[in-house]
């Protein structure tokens, strides 16, 4: 009874609103503010805007982030903050170290970070997209990136989306800068923000649920950890990296499904533990290619690889806006406090206190 009432939440929503194909709307041409505002950021619906919205860009219009020379001189001197996993997927959920070789025990592990001159970064990034590097680098430090690290590229993009910024009342909080290889991937998670998200180069492959699927991503809370350096500290020797347990522990609520797990037997075992999601209605899903933006509303979950260019790196841009804490946050709030259990014998509805495990914080 109680999985029926969730999955009749999941199809009138898609029903209603979100569309029933799995597949993004795309636009032909950037939305004017009110279209925008009406059809995608009141009805938390994502979109995907052809190249028509950023063609006048010089990084798109002239490839101009195409080029690792121009990006080098235009950086030149300037350091940046790299983000270095053994396998790629920061802010993901990895074996405890106590538990090796696949052990069930898992922790929250978060990148170790390093700050170097920018052209020993892109050739990191670059170099460690080969399946054989035991290090992968990934430029992904958010927190208004692109208007401080990357403020020498400013010219090349727009500081903020005129039809988007009208819509919303608003500029974009943050702006950041992501540059990765093919073996970057980023874990099922939610922003509270509304987002608007520019591939320059190489291309982005997105899984997307709405909010009122949240059940399906079975959000535990895990142990934190961090990657840490051993030996070197050489950009071009990055040494050994070392998981450590937070002290004192930490506990991080986050999406416990990984959609692509790494051998028939990990699917199998995903599949038992994780019904909702793989027998569930499919993702959203979009590839993004060079030049093409994503609106990615405000508390959907998502999930990201990426395709690197010629180069051997893919570059993106995103644009923060502030979303607004109106009903529909109370809805899903309070959706989150709904702790359904398919996993015990008598699957059981319960209304979790504050420190309920399905409850997410950015």
């Amino acid at each position: 009874m109680e999985e029926r009432r969730l999955r009749d939440l999941w199809r009138e929503a898609r029903e209603l609103s979100f569309g029933t194909s799995g597949e993004v709307e795309r636009l032909e041409s950037p939305p004017t503010p009110l279209r925008f505002l009406r059809d995608y950021v009141a009805a938390n619906k994502p979109c995907v805007i052809s190249r028509a919205a950023t063609l006048h860009w010089p990084a798109i219009g002239r490839s101009l982030w195409s080029d690792d020379a121009y990006l080098c001189r235009a950086l030149n001197g300037r350091s940046v903050s790299v983000h270095l996993t053994p396998h790629g997927r920061a802010d993901s959920l990895v074996p405890l170290p106590s538990a090796p070789g696949g052990g069930r025990g898992l922790c929250f592990a978060t990148a170790c970070s390093r700050s170097m001159e920018f052209s020993e970064a892109l050739h990191l990034i670059a170099a460690t997209g080969s399946p054989s590097s035991p290090v992968v680098a990934y430029a992904q430090q958010q927190h208004d990136c692109f208007r401080a690290e990357y403020s020498a590229l400013a010219a090349d993009v727009e500081p903020h989306i005129p039809w988007a910024t009208e819509a919303l009342a608003c500029l974009p909080e943050a702006v950041n800068l992501w540059i990765g290889n093919g073996r970057s991937e980023t874990s099922f998670h939610k922003d509270h923000y509304e987002n608007l998200y520019v591939v320059v180069t190489g291309k982005k492959h997105f899984l997307l649920l709405p909010p009122t699927e949240a059940h399906r991503l079975y959000v535990r809370s895990y142990p934190a950890a961090q990657y840490v350096a051993r030996t070197s500290s050489s950009s071009e020797d990055m040494g050994e990296l070392k998981l450590e347990m937070l002290e004192p522990e930490t506990l991080v609520p986050w999406c416990s499904v990984d959609p692509y797990p790494p051998s028939p037997e990990a699917m199998a075992e995903h599949r038992s533990s994780f019904p909702l999601y793989f027998e569930g209605p499919r993702p959203f899903e979009c590839t993004l290619e060079a030049g093409e933006m994503l609106y990615l509303p405000s508390m959907w979950f998502h999930h990201v690889r990426q395709t690197p260019d010629c180069n051997g790196k893919t570059i993106a841009i995103n644009y923060w806006y502030d979303m607004v804490f109106d009903i529909k946050y109370a809805y899903f709030n309070f959706l989150q406090t709904i702790n359904y259990s398919p996993c015990t014998k008598e699957s059981s509805w319960m209304l979790c206190n504050s420190s309920c495990d399905a409850t997410l914080e950015d």
